[in-house]
């Protein structure tokens, strides 16, 4: 097992706890896919579990062609088929037997999009195991699915009601949920996604381009279209830049067709990086003169966040937890209806006079997994008889 993964602090915390934990953290997606929530769940479970407490990862596969079980990371991880395989709706019912069999001393929902989420709390309320939810939330590219997400929240209340903890990544995220779900502030915790990426076991030279890093998913909603979009004009005042669009997923077709009706699709790469490969992100990330955002809907985005730990200069647009680190005055943020010349400007504006604050704290998964842990066990505390 890997200690050197977990601080000084957190294997005290468990020494001075009456022993370990029984995690499961269920969440629809884990590595090998790459996101948000796939980098915060691996994060999070490696520290504890290098912590001395049992964890266990809990995902689906639509694909019905990963292992069943399998450690990674040293992580156990446990795979259930999903239906169906072309779509999110990620309808997975061997997880209730799971849960519902393991004798867990919590179970951590992680993210309430999809068909997971009511499938889980049922789960946990059937087998009187306390549960968290952890929202996740986020955008959608289906017009129809994003106008839905209100009647699926009121669909969820009464099962989210009966979470230990609601947790939240940003105060953004917190104060939204209170009002749509009209659940007592008391029963959300707020929890920042940690930041750091791996140091760099090998020297990585300057770029001699103007590279601009877009990371993320690639959906519709995440705005990867925009900056290539307003690629064009940042190439008439900065001719040797170059666009690294850093993902996957069912936007990529559309996004490569952009890039070469712009006709400037030789200075735009788009593909992913594995999740494993954290040394291949920071190397990226080390290289970038400007990382860019420009999603509709993100509550405290991983990929800012990493970019930020290693003094990128970011830009974003001015909505949802986005908006958040702007007022903070760690990124700096444009209007989301901005035009293509607007955000070219923008651009060239932040290559030119990049923000960069370097007097700032950012958390940690270090933090991050202290904060769940001592939620968990607060959660356990509240639960057991005294006298």
């Amino acid at each position: 097992m890997n200690f050197s993964l977990a601080s000084e602090q957190l294997l005290e915390d468990v020494a001075n706890k009456k022993g370990s934990l029984r995690i499961l953290l269920v969440s629809a997606r884990y590595s090998p896919y790459v996101g948000g929530t796939e980098t915060h769940v691996h994060e999070v479970g490696r520290r504890m579990k290098a912590a001395g407490h049992d964890v266990t990862v809990l995902t689906t596969d639509p694909s019905k062609k990963l292992p069943t079980t399998e450690e990674r990371d040293g992580l156990p991880v446990r795979r259930v088929a999903a239906y169906p395989a072309d779509k999110d709706y990620y309808f997975a019912p061997g997880l209730y037997s799971i849960i519902t069999q393991g004798h867990w001393d919590v179970v951590h929902l992680q993210g309430y999009h999809t068909l997971v989420a009511p499938l889980t709390m049922l789960a946990a309320i059937a087998s009187k195991t306390p549960f968290v939810v952890s929202f996740h939330s986020g955008g959608h590219s289906s017009p129809v699915r994003t106008s839905a997400r209100g009647f699926q929240r009121l669909l969820l209340r009464p099962l989210l009601n009966q979470a230990a903890k609601l947790i939240c990544v940003s105060q953004f995220e917190a104060d939204f949920f209170t009002e749509n779900l009209g659940i007592n502030r008391d029963r959300f915790v707020v929890i920042p996604n940690g930041s750091q990426l791996p140091k760099l076991t090998t020297e990585v030279k300057p770029s001699s381009d103007t590279l601009i890093v877009s990371p993320g998913r690639l959906e519709r909603y995440k705005g990867h279209q925009h900056a290539i979009e307003a690629f064009p004009k940042v190439l008439e005042k900065k001719p040797n830049a170059r666009l690294r669009i850093v993902g996957t997923g069912p936007y990529d077709a559309e996004l490569r067709q952009l890039a070469a009706a712009s006709g400037v699709g030789d200075r735009i790469e788009i593909g992913g990086i594995a999740a494993e490969d954290r040394q291949g992100m920071a190397a990226l990330l080390t290289q970038a003169s400007l990382v860019v955002l420009f999603s509709e809907y993100e509550a405290h985005p991983v990929a800012v966040m990493e970019a930020l730990s290693l003094g990128c200069s970011v830009l974003v647009t001015d909505t949802s937890g986005l908006g958040e680190l702007a007022r903070k005055g760690w990124v700096k943020a444009i209007p989301l209806n901005s035009t293509s010349d607007e955000v070219a400007k923008a651009i060239l504006h932040q290559l030119d006079e990049p923000v960069n604050p370097s007097d700032i704290t950012l958390p940690t998964w270090d933090d991050c997994a202290r904060s769940l842990l001592n939620t968990y066990q607060g959660v356990i505390n509240r639960l057991q008889p005294t006298g």
